[in-house]
C-alpha cells in the first residue's frame, strides 16, 4: 500500500463537501490503493458540525481513510497537503451583485493562497470550487508565488457533465458514450458549452454529435442556455445550489489530474497562455488532456465565428473580473 497523502478541503461542514468527503475517502479521487489524511478546514462557528462530519467519517469504517484533521486554522489545514479542493468561500444571497461576492471571496482566497505558498507541498494539485471560480484561482495562485501556476485550477467539470448529459438525453445513448464536449471561459453564465468537437458512440458506431443530432439551432440556443443556466434551475427547484454534482464534478477533475484522462478531453479552468485567442493570465476553461499529472491544452481546433463570439464575450468578462478582484486586493 503507498504512503498516504494529505488532501485538505475547505468549508469542509457545507452541503459540497459532505458528498465529497466520502468520494475522497472511499478511494474514488486518488485510486483504490492511494490512503489519503483529511485536512478538513472551515471557519470557528462551524466546529460543532465539523465534529458530527469527523464523527460520520469514522463511521464510514472506510480502509483508504488514515486520519482526518478537523481544524479553523489554514496554516495547519494546508500543511504539507499534496491536494487542495477549495470548496469553501462566501454563497451568493438573493439581492447580490456578483460584484460583492467577488469582494467577499477574493479576500478568503488571497489569504489561503499565503497559507498554501507557507506549508503547503511545492507541487500540491489546488481545485477552486468556490465560486466565482475562476477569479479565486487567480488570486489564490497570485498570494502563492512559490507554487507553480499551473498547479491552480477552476472547476468547470460540473458544466461539462452537464453539457454531456443534454447531449446524451437528446441522442438517447448512455452519457458515458458521449466524449469531448468542451466548456470554453468562465464558469458563469457566459462561459460557452461547444459539442462542435463531440463524438457520440450510436449503435457501435462513433459519430461527430453536430451531424448525430443534425439540428445546429439546437446546439448554438437551447443546449447552450441550458447547460449555463442549469445552476439557477436548480437552485430553483431545489432551493439550494448543486451539491452532489458539483462534488461528483471536484472528485472527476481531481482523479482526471492525478491519474490521467486517456483519449479524452476535459474542461479544466487553466491559466491562459494566449490559446484560441483568449486574454493571458486569467484563468479560463480549456479542453485539456492529463497524462503524469500534467495538463495540455487541446491545440488545432477551428474556431466558429458563432464560436470566436463566445469565447471573446466570456474572456472579456475574466479580464473585468481579474481587474475588479486585483483592486480588491489593493484594500
Amino acid at each position: 500500500m503507498a504512503a498516504p497523502i494529505k488532501v485538505v478541503v475547505t468549508g469542509a461542514a457545507g452541503q459540497i463537501a459532505y458528498s465529497l468527503l466520502y468520494q475522497i475517502a472511499s478511494g474514488a479521487v486518488f485510486g483504490p490503493e492511494q490512503p489519503v489524511y483529511l485536512h478538513l478546514l472551515d471557519i470557528a462557528p462551524m466546529m460543532g458540525v465539523l465534529e458530527g462530519v469527523v464523527m460520520e467519517l469514522a463511521d464510514c469504517a472506510l480502509p483508504l481513510l488514515t486520519g482526518v484533521l478537523p481544524t479553523a486554522n489554514p496554516e495547519e489545514a494546508f500543511k504539507d497537503v499534496a491536494a487542495a479542493f477549495l470548496v469553501g468561500a462566501m454563497p451568493r444571497r438573493e439581492g447580490m451583485e456578483r460584484k460583492d461576492l467577488l469582494s467577499a471571496n477574493v479576500r478568503i482566497f488571497k489569504e489561503q493562497g499565503q497559507a498554501l505558498d507557507k506549508v503547503a507541498r511545492k507541487d500540491v494539485k489546488v481545485l477552486v470550487v468556490g465560486n466565482p471560480a475562476n477569479t479565486n484561482a487567480l488570486i489564490c495562485s497570485k498570494y502563492a508565488p512559490s507554487i507553480p501556476k499551473e498547479n491552480f485550477t477552476a472547476m468547470t467539470r460540473l458544466d461539462q457533465n452537464r453539457a454531456q448529459s443534454q447531449l446524451a438525453a437528446k441522442l438517447g445513448v448512455p452519457v458515458q458514450d458521449v466524449k469531448n464536449v468542451i466548456i470554453w471561459g468562465n464558469h458563469s453564465s457566459t462561459q460557452f458549452p461547444d459539442a462542435s468537437n463531440a463524438i457520440a458512440k450510436i449503435n457501435g458506431t462513433e459519430k461527430p454529435v453536430p451531424a448525430a443530432i443534425n439540428d445546429d439551432e439546437y446546439l448554438r440556443t437551447t443546449f447552450v442556455t441550458t447547460v449555463q443556466k442549469r445552476g439557477a434551475a436548480v437552485i430553483a427547484a431545489r432551493k439550494m445550489s448543486s451539491a452532489l454534482s458539483a462534488a461528483k464534478a471536484a472528485s472527476d477533475h481531481m482523479r482526471d489530474w492525478f491519474l490521467g484522462t486517456g483519449d479524452r478531453w476535459v474542461s479544466m479552468g487553466v491559466v491562459s497562455d494566449g490559446s484560441y485567442g483568449t486574454p493571458r493570465d486569467i484563468v479560463f476553461s480549456f479542453p485539456v488532456t492529463v497524462s503524469n499529472g500534467k495538463w495540455k491544452i487541446v491545440e488545432g481546433l477551428t474556431i466558429s465565428d458563432f464560436a470566436r463570439q463566445m469565447l471573446d464575450n466570456t474572456g472579456k468578462e475574466l479580464a473585468e473580473e481579474k481587474q475588479d478582484a486585483l483592486d480588491v486586493c489593493k484594500d
